[in-house]
């Protein structure tokens, strides 16, 4: 059994808070799971009546009755029986049309404390956190970190070869799959699952156009882009030629299904940030390998790509970073370039500047990567993750350089 601890912690540190605790994250990563079994006994062993536990599955068939508002409002008010505390569980709520009525009646309720899931933004929009005026929580649940599986292999490389090609969906780790079945369950969520679902909650005609682009985003992993540089590639692929706007939809459509995020830039100097273009990250990097058949897995992206929503799961806020400096050229002449910094991570006052490197063996590979936080003058931590087998050391510049595993491993290796 995978712990979850972190997302446990923050569960229990919100009971009681009268507001709605909104779990989300793409499907499959584990949130009916946290929810009804980690957290619920948890519950459980601090002594809470297992008839004050409300947990209701709306995507079950048999609880196909309760998807309408009236009768769901119904079932859970004839289960709250005393004035002792009790604990609604909903899961999959975005199918119940006019849910957001039906959890504003709930929280008026001093006793009873509401959890509720969802696999996509529908119920995180505009209108229904006005309906909440301020009473909904989000905690973003997110497939297995490479913490979480550790354990279950003998080594580090051992883990990481699995957890890079293979991702972080807790059934491939539960259910004890081999390579081949690995691939198929990554094809079959995938396509099935969670390409089926946007094409029919954004009522598509097709998934063809949605396939493309998410096919596109995964080949261009971490790689600078916005609709035009896209509508370009599908252009040059000779494929049918799809607008700007259009594609505009598909990215909003795969982000609210929490396949991948978007990354701005920041200029560091300038202290703004820049409109376009901007980043995709995926939030599981098995369902990025199996948009492209396991053709391209390289390293080097994947790193950045897992350093990524490590930090996220960490709690961080992440940007790109942009550093402008005047290089003088062989002619003498100085002209300004642009240096990128792979991660500014904030996080309560904390700041942190974080490049991302394969291998810095090479003399030249290490002096790119330290160039641009050297660049940077202020006093927030500067910091290199690399693939290599090093121990933490701190270069003449006070640049903190550390192996991948020690900073997947240790909460704290920042801090170092």
């Amino acid at each position: 059994m995978i712990k979850r601890d972190i997302y446990l912690q923050r569960l229990i540190k919100r009971i009681g808070n009268g507001r709605a605790k909104i779990i989300t994250g793409i499907r499959r990563c584990g949130k009916s799971y946290l929810l009804f079994t980690l957290f619920k006994n948890h519950l459980l062993s601090s002594g809470v009546d297992k008839d004050h536990i409300i947990a209701i599955a709306l995507d079950d068939d048999e609880n196909e009755h309760l998807l309408d508002r009236h009768a769901l409002g119904l079932e859970l008010r004839s289960r709250i029986k005393d004035d002792k505390p009790y604990y609604v569980f909903l899961d999959e709520i975005q199918n119940v049309e006019g849910f957001e009525m039906v959890i504003n009646g709930l929280l008026r309720k001093p006793n009873v404390d509401v959890y509720v899931s969802g696999s996509n933004s529908r119920f995180l929009s505009s209108d229904i956190i006005t309906e909440f005026r301020g009473r909904g929580d989000e905690i973003r649940v997110r497939p297995l970190s490479f913490g979480e599986i550790r354990p279950l292999y003998d080594s580090d490389d051992a883990a990481w070869d699995e957890y890079f090609n293979y991702g972080g969906l807790p059934s491939i780790y539960a259910e004890r799959m081999d390579d081949e079945q690995k691939v198929f369950f990554l094809e079959y969520v995938t396509k099935t699952i969670y390409i089926k679902d946007i094409v029919e909650r954004c009522k598509l005609k097709d998934d063809k156009g949605i396939s493309n682009v998410l096919d596109i985003l995964s080949s261009a992993t971490g790689s600078l882009t916005n609709p035009s540089k896209l509508a370009n590639t599908f252009k040059s692929r000779g494929q049918k030629r799809i607008t700007d706007k259009t594609i505009s939809n598909y990215l909003r459509f795969i982000e609210d299904a929490y396949m991948v995020e978007r990354v701005q830039r920041y200029d560091i100097k300038g202290k703004d940030y820049i409109e376009s273009p901007y980043k995709f990250y995926f939030s599981d990097i098995g369902v990025r390998n199996s948009r492209i058949n396991f053709r391209q897995v390289e390293e080097t992206h994947i790193m950045e790509n897992i350093i990524y929503n490590e930090l996220k799961t960490r709690g961080y806020l992440v940007d790109i970073g942009i550093v402008g400096h005047k290089d003088k050229t062989d002619d003498g002449i100085y002209r300004k370039r642009q240096y990128e910094v792979d991660f500014i991570a904030n996080l309560a006052g904390k700041r942190y500047y974080i490049q991302s490197a394969l291998s810095l063996l090479d003399e030249e590979k290490l002096k790119q990567e330290l160039r641009p936080l050297s660049m940077i003058r202020d006093s927030f931590g500067k910091i290199v993750i690399t693939r290599d087998r090093i121990r933490p050391r701190h270069t003449e510049n006070g640049i903190l350089v550390i192996n991948l595993f020690d900073f997947l491993l240790n909460a704290d290796a920042l801090e170092i």
